[in-house]
């Protein structure tokens, strides 16, 4: 069968592209502002462009979502991955893939409960860090002479404060205003609490002893900026004390965790700042009234104690009495005293008067001059002799000449060279003296009776101390010393057994006390002891 030719058609036809851009404008113009609920999956972050790219998906779909750099900036509330969020945007193609996605203008939590479950997890990841720890948190100084306050310039809150402390107590405060609602107002809040512990001390701004975050109170939307993990972090890490005031007493946010202290409103957090002044003149004055009573009821009761011990001590005439009378006595015995004295003088003064006379005067004065004549002339003698006696001195100089000095040094060093060779005959004679002192003691060792004793002999003493030498000298009963090498032992002679009998007695006497041999040793022939060496 021939081929048939294909049936014209009347159905439009469209090049990829122009398809592709129809569903594009189609999509755009139908869904152009839409709001899509779901859980956030796959999201890690902008990218590098700054440009966001995630999932937002339910039980049976997903939705490709992209959030360009400069709406990503303005979100208030930052996707996290398993957060359930409605996301407000309009739908459109990627026509190189053919798929669609949403357009993100904003984003955020599905209702309270999901921004409740976020806040309460931010909570306990912070609080593992021990972000919040009682430990960290420092004691408020109690009279700070500069506050800084962290909050809207335009609110209310910074009148409120401000009126507070200058009703209490007025002090320099310094306004570091920020935006405490919106995009950024967590960044702001940060920077304002780092910018504080940023000043010197003594610098030309000074530095808060206290700060003061504070704002008004609102939905948990509003406060949000105050659960923020960067403006927490700037408050945990403060080295000034840092009272949070954010909100009102039911409300609470993760700065009033990290914070040194917390304060139900605005109003409260300047009541904690500072003391009423009022209340400290009223304080000041009842402490000093109950110092002064102190002191009146110090100084009556010390002088209650002065009367009592007072009237416990002698009067001032007893206590003076005997030294009255000490005085009186020594007063009329220096009288006495100084008359017999003056009559002493009296007397050695006529004493001396009587033997004054003018001829006794005359001829001590004759007897000094005869002696005053005697000395010049003595004087004069010694005076005509003592030229004489130089030259004589200087003649006899002269006449010491050179070869004369020689022969009288050289005389002189034969001298002293006797000397050092009678030094030397000296110090030979003492070697040998000493030697022979060496000698005799070494001999005195060897025949001394205590270096036999320590070969095992032992010496006997009687009662008087004598050494006993015969056996037939020992008497039954007796009491003897028994001399060993380390010392002597008491003991006493007891009676000799049946069959035995002293030995015979040595025929020749000892010249000195000898050990007697250990019964060990065999006896030398003849009956002696024998020689010890």
């Amino acid at each position: 069968m021939p081929d048939r030719a294909p049936e014209a058609s009347n159905v439009s036809e469209y090049s990829v592209a122009e398809l592709s851009f129809a569903l594009k404008r189609t999509l755009e113009d139908t869904y152009e502002h839409v709001r899509v609920r779901g859980e956030v999956s796959g999201y890690r972050g902008p990218h590098g462009s700054g440009h966001c790219y995630f999932t937002l998906k339910d039980q049976s779909a997903s939705l490709d979502l992209v959030v360009w750099k400069s709406t990503f900036q303005r979100l208030k509330f930052k996707p996290e991955e398993g957060l359930e969020m409605v996301a407000t945007g309009k739908i459109t193609t990627y026509p190189r893939r053919s798929n669609y996605q949403l357009v993100v203008e904003s984003l955020e939590p599905a209702g309270a409960g999901a921004l409740m479950a976020l806040l309460e997890e931010r909570r306990k990841a912070l609080e593992a860090e021990g972000l919040f720890a009682e430990a960290r948190k420092r004691p408020l100084p109690y009279l700070p002479k500069v506050i800084g306050v962290v909050t809207s310039p335009t609110g209310a809150v910074i009148r409120d404060i401000l009126h507070r402390l200058r009703e209490r107590f007025p002090r320099h405060v310094l306004l570091w205003p920020v935006r405490v609602q919106g995009d950024g107002a967590a960044d702001e809040v940060a920077r304002a609490v780092r910018g504080f512990n940023m000043l010197e001390p003594g610098g030309p701004i000074p530095r808060p002893d206290l700060l003061i975050v504070a704002r008004g109170g609102g939905s948990i939307e509003d406060l949000w900026a105050f659960n923020e993990e960067v403006a927490v972090r700037a408050v945990a890490e403060s080295a000034i004390p840092v009272i949070s005031a954010v909100g009102h007493e039911t409300d609470w946010t993760l700065i009033d965790l990290a914070a040194d202290r917390r304060a139900p409103t605005p109003t409260g957090a300047a009541e904690i700042a500072v003391p009423v002044h009022a209340d400290l003149a009223a304080g000041l004055a009842d402490l000093a009234a109950r110092q002064s009573g102190a002191w009146t009821r110090l100084a009556a009761s010390r002088s209650r104690e002065l009367m009592g011990a007072a009237r416990a001590m002698p009067s001032l005439n007893e206590l003076l009495a005997l030294p009255r009378h000490r005085l009186d006595e020594a007063g009329g015995r220096l009288l006495r005293a100084l008359s017999q004295h003056r009559r002493f003088k009296a007397e050695a003064y006529l004493r001396l008067a009587s033997r004054l006379t003018g001829e006794s005067l005359r001829a001590d004065h004759r007897r000094r001059r005869e002696r005053l004549a005697e000395l010049s002339g003595r004087l004069g003698r010694a005076a005509a002799a003592a030229p004489v006696r130089a030259r004589r001195e200087l003649e006899r100089s002269a006449r010491l000449r050179p070869q004369t000095l020689t022969r009288m040094l050289r005389l002189e060093r034969d001298r002293l060279a006797a000397c050092a060779r009678h030094g030397e005959v000296f110090a030979r004679r003492m070697d040998a003296r000493k030697e022979r002192m060496a000698s005799a003691g070494r001999l005195l060792e060897t025949l001394s009776y205590k270096s036999v004793l320590s070969r095992g002999y032992a010496v006997v003493h009687d009662g008087e101390g004598r050494a006993v030498t015969l056996a037939s000298a020992v008497a039954a009963g007796a009491g003897y010393d028994v001399e060993f090498s380390d010392g002597r032992v008491p003991m006493v002679a007891g009676t000799p057994q049946a069959g035995l009998a002293p030995e015979p007695a040595p025929q020749t006497k000892p010249k000195r006390p000898v050990a007697a041999p250990s019964p060990q040793r065999a006896k030398p022939p003849g009956g002696g002891q024998g020689s010890l060496f």
